[in-house]
């Protein structure tokens, strides 16, 4: 797999992390500046999610189409070339505001969480760390989502918790449901999902139908990247950010997406890989131009 580009892809910001505990960008400027960090390390997507601009509770997710599209204008203002890839997770039946952000913005592609889970973690006492939750993605909300995605050119990325999710993906494939071959995100180190396991990949990479676009997500500290390595060597695209890690693998802290990204380019090429150019990046995952 030593002559497939390698895609790399920077998710910019967690979902509810502190801004002020953390480095993550919030405001559109503070995104696009790391969206720039990230391309000039590497990076031809940014997976983008949106804060919301109040100062109070540490900024938590929006769904204002206003704030989507202020973002990601910022981040093409800096960047143009990048690739966009708004995220679409939300808990609940309604998805006017996902969908909403994605009408404003029109990405090259989205996430699309194909399948539910009980999103659970135990804390060192074993109590829970919060209460349980179900990520809840029947079929018919990923149909939801898929219509409006093809309507407007927007390739889904099926993010994927477990075995059951990424098989569920190829049937959905094989129904026209999502493009056939998919595009496919092993999200790994959820601890009520799969774990982060190298030795994992070669039998997830068994369920796929050929010629399934690939990558991990590894959610962790400095343990995910002997998983990025592997999943480098068996040919996957590549996927860090302050979403994901905040650790580098020697262990010391980022302050930065870019450090992150320029961390997963040096670790492709190690692994004989090249880093994909975001022109290269559209060709090899069927964008739109």
């Amino acid at each position: 797999m030593a002559d497939k580009k390698a895609v790399i892809t920077c998710a910019l910001t967690g979902v509810l992390t502190d801004p002020q505990q953390h480095h993550v960008p919030v405001t559109p400027e503070q995104m696009a500046v790391e969206a720039k960090r990230a391309r000039d390390a590497g990076a031809s997507i940014v997976h983008v999610h949106m804060r919301s601009q109040d100062e109070g509770m540490g900024r938590l997710p929006s769904w204002d189409p206003v704030v989507a599209k202020n973002i990601c204008d910022a981040i093409k203002a800096a960047a143009p070339d990048l690739i966009l890839n708004l995220t679409t997770g939300v808990v609940g039946p309604d998805i006017a505001g996902p969908v909403a952000c994605l009408e404003a913005v029109k990405p090259e592609m989205a996430a699309l969480n194909a399948g539910s889970l009980n999103y659970l973690k135990l804390r060192s006492n074993n109590d829970w760390a919060w209460p349980p939750l179900l990520f809840d993605n029947p079929v018919e909300k990923v149909e939801a989502f898929e219509k409006v995605m093809k309507q407007h050119g927007i390739v889904p990325e099926c993010e994927c918790f477990d075995t059951g999710i990424l098989r569920s993906v190829m049937m959905f494939a094989k129904r026209q449901m999502v493009p056939n071959p998919p595009h496919v995100s092993l999200v790994m180190g959820v601890e009520s999902g799969m774990p982060n396991k190298a030795s994992w990949l070669p039998l997830l990479i068994e369920e796929m139908l050929p010629g399934t676009h690939w990558q991990v997500i590894g959610i962790g500290r400095q343990e995910v990247w002997a998983l990025h390595r592997r999943c480098a060597e068996l040919g996957g695209d590549l996927r860090t950010g302050l979403e994901d890690t905040f650790y580098l693998p020697d262990g010391s802290k980022a302050t930065s997406n870019g450090q992150l990204i320029d961390a997963m380019a040096k670790l492709a090429v190690e692994t004989g890989r090249q880093v994909a150019t975001p022109a290269e990046a559209r060709k090899l995952l069927g964008l739109r131009s």
